[in-house]
């Protein structure tokens, strides 16, 4: 069977070739209405040029996208498939998935979410017709290979395709197209691959030296110089490169980069963007540093200086074919890196205004972000993300997303990674999906938010790194089918990275969750936040030994004559700490239930959730009987997930933080937690079937 669809693929590519060549020798770049019509035939695809459109017109289309290449895609056709796009829920008018992350059994898996699907399949019940699977199935394989043979990226192909749209698509006794066209064109030459490997070398340097300081005065450069100080990187594995001074601080000054004793791990620059461009040439020519930091904005940001930036990124790009590869630039309008294991913080944020307290007993996360100003803010509003590592990539003049997280995927010691994407490099999007793929399989978890998703939005991206932003729906479709969790807002963001680092050690065996709570409104809140556009859990059904044990809970605490059990339980504001975590064990212990979403009731007078009481001197969070000392025992003896819910004000904060210091996943409103640990539950699953493929 393997053997005739590769004989098939083998036709079809040798036939298409002679084609393109037909076409390219009369000067055109698109196939004429014989050769669309030889082309398709290869396909096994029949052309009525111009027929009346089917009763269920399909849409399926190769596109060569700038991002990721060649992509896939299937949906609704004929002339109100853009309307549509619009107005149905995700993976409901159109499906798309990279070329070279999808075969013809997954993308089907995938077309049969569409609404163009779900007609198709009602039309063939009432017709008595074949079902279209097989058709389906054989021509996505066959446009899979020919995404294959004609992909940009090879500069030694004759031709790249550039796009062959069929609609609408007519599914009966075969496949039928009644309109196509097909565009194709010379390839062109990418960037060189950066030696990744080289990150080590900024993220561990062995020593850093600083272009930039300001010896008189706490500009940029002496604030990056007091950062690393006071991060505890040694003065003495230091160099300030600054004519005229012997020494800034404390840290020993040379006059050039030519009089360096050795070659640097890092280099910092920190200089107006003016001269950047003669500066990164000496480095270059110098050969005196690993890797470099590029602070300066404005670089390709302004319309004055997207020619010289662009000739820059040129010369870098022209470095890495030298022996050794030159070195690698992060940036520029770059924050900077914090690494906790180089023991450096070069942002030019004081400290005073960002503290970095360990929130984990060993931080496995990582956060890349284009915006260096996202990452200071999702921080400073949840230190317990924690990363181990942040950098910020500012305008990808060398060093991008693909690039980063090619290198941190492979980290044995990082288990969750957080990315900000404003924009990608030409088919750097495609580099991108697939290292999410490689951090999936390796167990890793990938969270990302998308920026630039409105008209204003992606010229607000413009302005901000130079970048330019695809399209939402492109990229949240193949990032999302390469692996990651994608998030919609920078408030999901943070839920999605918080409860990904939360629960990665959790074993999620499938979707029946366990809703507990004292307060009503919160037990149903959590059954109606359960569904997500492509995924929902379900209540589980408790077994009959775990209603007769919460039963004797609730008769133990008096609770009997006013609670029923079920799934979601409401089980009273008279409900003490100890009740509502016997119940959330004795469901986590039910094998019908697969995760555990508790409302912990601070409010209720039971619990002990204020830090010091007044009413009630000593029933507070310091009690060893409080919520704050017996959960994080319960929440470690466990596998499964538990998300517990404290709904109130600030006077709960430290009830909260209590807990999250203990590792214990928390969330301050019922619907968050739910819909995160949801969302949470359904990229657990998804990886272990992308796993299980292999």
């Amino acid at each position: 069977m393997q053997h005739s669809s590769n004989s098939s693929a083998d036709s079809l590519i040798s036939g298409s070739a002679a084609i393109f060549r037909q076409a390219a020798a009369a000067g055109r770049d698109a196939l004429d209405s014989a050769e669309l019509g030889a082309l398709l035939s290869g396909l096994a695809i029949g052309f009525k040029d111009g027929a009346a459109p089917p009763a269920v017109g399909v849409r399926i289309s190769l596109n060569n996208t700038r991002e990721f290449g060649m992509v896939l895609s299937a949906g609704l056709g004929g002339p109100d498939a853009e309307a549509d796009e619009n107005n149905f829920r995700k993976d409901r008018a159109s499906v798309y998935a990279a070329a070279a992350l999808t075969d013809a059994g997954n993308f089907l898996g995938l077309f049969k979410r569409t609404l163009a699907y779900q007609k198709l399949a009602g039309l063939v019940k009432r017709g008595g017709l074949p079902h279209p699977d097989a058709q389906l199935m054989a021509c996505f394989e066959r446009l899979l290979a020919l995404a294959s043979a004609y992909a940009p990226g090879d500069p030694a192909a004759a031709v790249v395709l550039r796009a062959l749209e069929l609609d609408p698509v007519h599914v009966g006794d075969r496949l039928v197209v009644h309109r196509a066209r097909c565009e194709f064109g010379a390839p062109i030459a990418g960037r060189l691959r950066r030696p990744i490997h080289k990150i080590d070398k900024l993220i561990h340097p062995a020593s850093i030296g600083i272009i930039g300081v300001s010896a008189g005065s706490m500009n940029f450069g002496r604030i990056i110089l007091r950062n690393l100080m006071g991060s505890g990187y040694g003065k003495e594995r230091m160099t300030i490169i600054r004519p005229g001074e012997k020494e800034i601080d404390g840290v020993r000054c040379v006059e050039s980069l030519k009089a360096l004793e050795q070659k640097l791990d890092l280099l910092i620059v920190a200089v107006a963007a003016s001269a950047v461009y003669d500066l990164v040439d000496e480095i270059i020519d110098t050969d005196a540093v690993e890797s470099v930091m590029l602070i300066p904005g404005s670089l390709g940001e302004t319309k004055k200086s997207r020619e010289p930036a662009a000739a820059l990124a040129l010369r870098i790009n022209a470095a890495h074919a030298k022996v050794g590869g030159g070195p690698i630039f992060l940036g520029a309008n770059c924050l900077g890196v914090v690494s906790h294991p180089g023991s450096y913080d070069s942002w030019f944020i004081p400290l005073e205004r960002l503290p970095k307290p360990q929130k984990k007993a060993e931080r496995n996360s990582v956060m890349l972000s284009q915006s260096g100003a996202f990452m200071i803010t999702r921080l400073s509003q949840n230190p317990w993300l924690d990363p181990r590592y942040m950098l910020a990539l500012g305008n990808q003049t060398d060093l991008t997303h693909g690039d980063l997280l090619s290198y941190f995927c492979e980290r044995p010691e990082i288990e969750t990674i957080g990315i900000y994407v404003e924009g990608f490099k030409d088919l750097d999007g495609l580099d991108f999906a697939k290292a999410v793929r490689r951090a999936v399989v390796n167990g890793k978890q990938v969270v990302v938010y998308k920026s630039g998703k409105t008209a204003p939005g992606a010229g607000g991206v413009m302005g901000h790194t130079a970048s330019i932003a695809g399209g939402p729906t492109l990229f949240e479709s193949v990032v999302r089918q390469a692996g990651a969790i994608v998030a919609e807002d920078f408030t999901s963001f943070d839920d999605l990275l918080y409860i990904a680092g939360a629960l990665h050690q959790k074993e999620i065996h499938g979707k029946r969750l366990g809703a507990i709570s004292g307060a009503g409104f919160e037990a149903v809140g959590m059954a109606d936040s359960i569904e997500s556009d492509n995924f929902s859990m379900e209540m589980g059904a408790l077994e009959a030994d775990t209603v007769k044990r919460v039963e004797e809970i609730l008769v133990a605490k008096k609770l009997d004559a006013l609670v029923e059990v079920r799934n979601p339980i409401d089980i009273n504001p008279g409900a003490d700490d100890e009740a509502h975590l016997q119940i959330t064990e004795a469901f986590l212990q039910d094998p019908n239930i697969d995760a555990v979403v508790v409302g912990l009731d601070p409010t209720a007078p039971s619990v002990r959730a204020l830090e010091e009481s007044k009413l009630r001197p000593g029933y507070d969070i310091k009690d060893a009987k409080s919520t704050v000392h017996l959960m994080p025992p319960i929440v470690n003896r466990n596998d499964k997930p538990v998300v517990g819910i404290i709904d109130g004000g600030t006077l709960y904060d430290a009830m909260s933080a209590g807990l999250m210091d203990q590792g214990v996943c928390v969330f301050r409103n019922c619907g968050r937690g739910t819909r995160a640990l949801v969302r949470y539950v359904e990229a657990r699953l998804y990886a272990d079937a992308l796993r299980k493929r292999g």
